[in-house]
């Protein structure tokens, strides 16, 4: 047995390959989810329909098929169930025929080359992160499914400040009922398309760098703290964030230190926790500023909020409240790995934080800044903070 896993592009008819088409003529039974075999059945070849990737496989071990074909939507290696479908057929002989994938059909039709955009499968998935991809990259192809509408996804657009971008939208694509729409996100916010649909945007003014140290004054203020732009550059390139972090920032404040967490870790989430409830507003108001959707925002008191967070890999804690040893026992019961990084203004906490972590690294910085005073300049110093990163005993 020698099992072809195809990909029919589209529509299975039109945008076959010539190759997939000569395999699935030769096949002795196609297999598929029902969408993929309605364009066969003039072929009246036997057909098993399933799309679970154990259930296939089962049923392959079990019965006796010389040339079995497997289709998939589109091309098996864009957001394809070839993938865990592979690993259920170890030991069996199986070639991937590719396919014609949805965003390379659809850059032909609106005209756009797709080999510098940002692909994003919205489907079954929440929409985090979505806003940042868009203000990290120039065009970016979005897969929709009956949750993550087009018209949801420029909703979305519109609230964080992206509703001039341009969008195309693409429904039923190579299909006779096929639409094409294009406009701004607010102009699209209200069009209701099919489930079987794609998006593009395009963001001319899409963010070039990963800004650190961003400007105070960048950001919504309030009667709360805020860790200044200068420690925060510090802050930030001492935790080297990856992009797929999780991220807790306890006792957020206005959201500065979670903003340009969230910009470093673009793939991953940051949790902003703060017991004042003007604080948790400024944080929200901050990180739809900033196009900041995956910062998910606490008006909660640490440590008890905690336990129900993923794992984090980062912890940066602004301010504890007191309760930084309860905060200490939960991080170290989810990751006792985890990157922790505190600020300090006092001795006390200095003291404090340096026992509970191993091995600390201390650095004390000193910020002073120039001001006008009539024709003459003069200095004037910040508080000197104290920068605690290390691990949990």
């Amino acid at each position: 047995m020698k099992i072809y896993i195809v990909g029919i592009g589209m529509d299975g008819s039109r945008s076959l390959t010539q190759q997939a088409i000569t395999v699935i003529r030769q096949a002795d039974i196609l297999i598929g989810a029902k969408r993929m075999l309605e364009p066969f059945h003039s072929l009246q070849k036997p057909m098993f329909t399933s799309y679970q990737p154990q259930e296939i496989a089962d049923f392959l071990r079990e019965n006796a098929y010389e040339n079995p074909v497997i289709l998939m939507s589109g091309d098996c290696g864009f957001f394809s169930g070839a993938t865990p479908l592979l690993s259920k057929l170890n030991g069996i002989d199986t070639e991937i025929i590719c396919g014609i994938a949805s965003p390379v059909y659809f850059s032909s039709r609106i005209g756009i080359p797709w080999q510098d955009m940002r692909f994003f499968s919205l489907h079954g998935q929440n929409n985090l992160n979505l806003i940042r991809t868009v203000c990290r990259n120039r065009c970016c192809f979005f897969l929709l499914d009956h949750q993550n509408t087009s018209a949801a996804v420029c909703r979305k657009l519109s609230r964080f400040g992206l509703g001039q971008i341009s969008v195309f939208i693409g429904e039923n694509l190579s299909y006779p009922s096929e639409q094409i729409y294009s406009g701004t996100a607010d102009e699209l916010k209200d069009l209701e398309t099919q489930p079987l649909a794609v998006m593009v945007t395009v963001n001319p003014d899409y963010e070039q760098s990963i800004p650190s140290g961003i400007p105070d004054d960048k950001f919504t203020r309030g009667n709360v703290p805020m860790t200044k732009s200068e420690i925060r550059a510090a802050v930030i390139a001492k935790l080297s964030i990856p992009c797929h972090a999780v991220c807790w920032d306890i006792g957020a404040g206005t959201g500065s230190v979670s903003v340009e967490m969230a910009m470093q870790a673009y793939e991953g989430t940051v949790f902003a926790i703060d017991q004042n409830e003007e604080a948790a507003m400024l944080v929200t108001e901050n990180a739809v500023k900033f196009g900041c959707d995956n910062i998910t925002v606490l008006h909660a008191q640490a440590p008890d909020c905690l336990r129900g967070l993923p794992p984090p890999d980062i912890v940066f804690i602004g301010g504890s409240c007191g309760t930084m040893r309860e905060i200490r026992d939960i991080v170290k019961q989810k990751n006792p790995n985890a990157a922790v990084l505190v600020t300090a203004v006092t001795l006390e906490t200095l003291e404090q934080t340096g026992k509970l972590l191993r091995d600390p690294e201390i650095t004390q910085i000193a910020v002073t800044h120039t001001r006008k005073v009539g024709s003459h300049t003069m200095f004037h110093a910040e508080n000197p903070i104290f920068i605690i990163k290390g691990a949990f005993t």
